[in-house]
């Protein structure tokens, strides 16, 4: 109707930015951008600068997720022309908090920080939900990724409530989840992100929108896929794939790196390979799951010297996946013996509590312990920490990983005599085994169940 009212000559400025906001709900982003680029045009030919600001900043949104960095440098410079000395505005706002994602994309968290921290003033002054809930949910990303967790996960936790309980478009809804679930991953904090998942699509069905964006359906692909609903998963992700090539191209490496993790978890190594692969040439660091990969096609040290380079600077993605990668590499530097580095790494992750309170990174670290045990012949220990590993799993619902834990508890019984043990925890195992569907989980499992019948004498790593 937008489309047929132009071509009339019936549209007044303002209807061009509901024009752009109707094409970007239909995940539709880059036909947004002639409509917007004319409303900043005709509000400036009026001498409406504030007005002008408005669709200026939007476009430095659309152009900063298609990855084009100096265009929305450009859009955000021009929205700041626009503002002028107007810094009590709603507009001011909106563009403090977009200078954060572009101090973000210029890997400069403590800045993007200061910007959000601006917004979330400004907002909370104007008592502007839409400003001060994306103030207040990227202050809440950086926080974490400086290692301000408590205070970030606050921050965020409010940002979504005050957002979705208020009157926001769709597009700012589908932001903030967006931030909110691409924080959970990339912490892995699963279980929140199961919770504010649910939330979200019910928003979604009372605002009357049914296809969520790429990004969307790529965060969901991989709480699914943590879950244990593989298949599902894994249609999901290679939806996103589609979608994300036309609206966030720059998270294509991102949804490889997820489809690999998927694969792995199957036990399809080939495929799990080829996503990594994919990730990598298109400049996405595939950790911590290439790693895991490795170890199961028995290149430990090729694992442990990935995972090293990994955690070398400080872009964001490094930030964000430290706690996840640190717990992976003192698991990988224990099974390659380097057992004093894997003490280092597990020192670092348990004297900042405060900075990794997430269940998957303490279990991770009880595995990477339990490791270190193995190696140096302190096996009732190791079993205590494979316990709470498997608690640890179960609290979030990740099957996959749960059973990954009773494997390793399982041989560990079988070599210590257990047999009664053993062959409890396998059962659980080939429950969930048959349950996702895994491959990996099966061949594990016949490997030690056999064992357990007495045609091996050790127990696999």
């Amino acid at each position: 109707m937008f489309a047929e009212a132009d071509t009339a000559d019936e549209l007044v400025t303002a209807d061009l930015e509901e024009w752009a906001l109707a094409l970007e709900c239909m995940g539709r982003p880059a036909e947004a951008i002639p409509p917007l680029t004319r409303a900043v045009r005709a509000y400036s030919i009026a001498g409406q600068g504030s007005r002008a600001a408005a669709p200026a900043i939007t476009l430095a949104r659309i152009h900063l997720e298609r990855g084009e960095l100096a265009v929305a440098k450009g859009w955000h410079q021009r929205a700041a022309a626009l503002i002028g000395t107007a810094t009590d505005s709603r507009e001011h706002g909106l563009w403090c908090w977009m200078g954060s994602r572009i101090k973000a994309a210029d890997a400069e968290p403590e800045q993007a920080l200061a910007f959000a921290e601006q917004a979330c003033v400004v907002g909370k002054h104007l008592e502007d939900p839409v400003v001060e809930s994306l103030g207040l949910v990227y202050r809440g990303f950086f926080k974490l990724c400086l290692g301000d967790s408590q205070s970030g996960l606050e921050d965020q936790d409010a940002a979504a409530a005050l957002g979705l309980s208020s009157d926001v478009d769709p597009v700012v809804g589908g932001i903030l989840y967006c931030n909110v679930l691409w924080a959970c991953r990339n912490f892995g904090d699963w279980s929140r992100a199961n919770q504010w998942t649910l939330g979200y699509e019910n928003w979604c069905r009372g605002h009357g929108l049914e296809d969520l964006s790429g990004s969307c359906r790529l965060h969901r692909a991989e709480v699914l896929g943590v879950h244990g609903t593989l298949k599902e998963a894994e249609a999901l992700v290679r939806t996103a794939l589609d979608q994300l090539a036309l609206d966030a191209p720059w998270a294509m490496g991102d949804a490889l790196r997820v489809l690999g993790d998927i694969h792995l978890a199957a036990g399809d190594l080939t495929e799990a390979e080829a996503a990594y692969r994919g990730a990598h040439a298109v400049g996405w660091d595939p950790q911590p799951g290439l790693a895991l990969l490795q170890l199961e096609q028995g290149q430990a040290e090729a694992a442990f010297s990935a995972l090293e380079r990994s955690l070398i600077g400080s872009a964001w993605p490094t930030l964000q996946r430290r706690g996840l990668i640190l717990a992976t590499l003192a698991k990988v530097a224990a099974r390659t013996d380097r057992l004093e580095r894997a003490k280092q790494v597990i020192a670092e992750l348990e004297t900042q509590p405060q900075r990794w309170p997430m269940a998957s990174i303490r279990a991770l670290t009880s595995e990477a312990k339990a490791e270190l045990f193995i190696r140096e012949g302190r096996l009732a220990e190791a079993i205590g920490e494979l316990q709470v590993a498997y608690s640890r799993w179960n609290e979030i619902g990740s099957a996959v990983n749960a059973a990954d834990a009773r494997l390793s508890l399982a041989a560990l019984l079988i070599q210590l005599g257990d047999r009664t043990g053993a062959e409890l925890e396998l059962g659980t195992v080939l429950t969930v085994a048959r349950k996702v569907d895994s491959l990996r989980l099966m061949r594990r499992y016949e490997t030690l169940k056999a064992l357990l019948g007495g045609t091996n004498r050790e127990a696999p790593a």
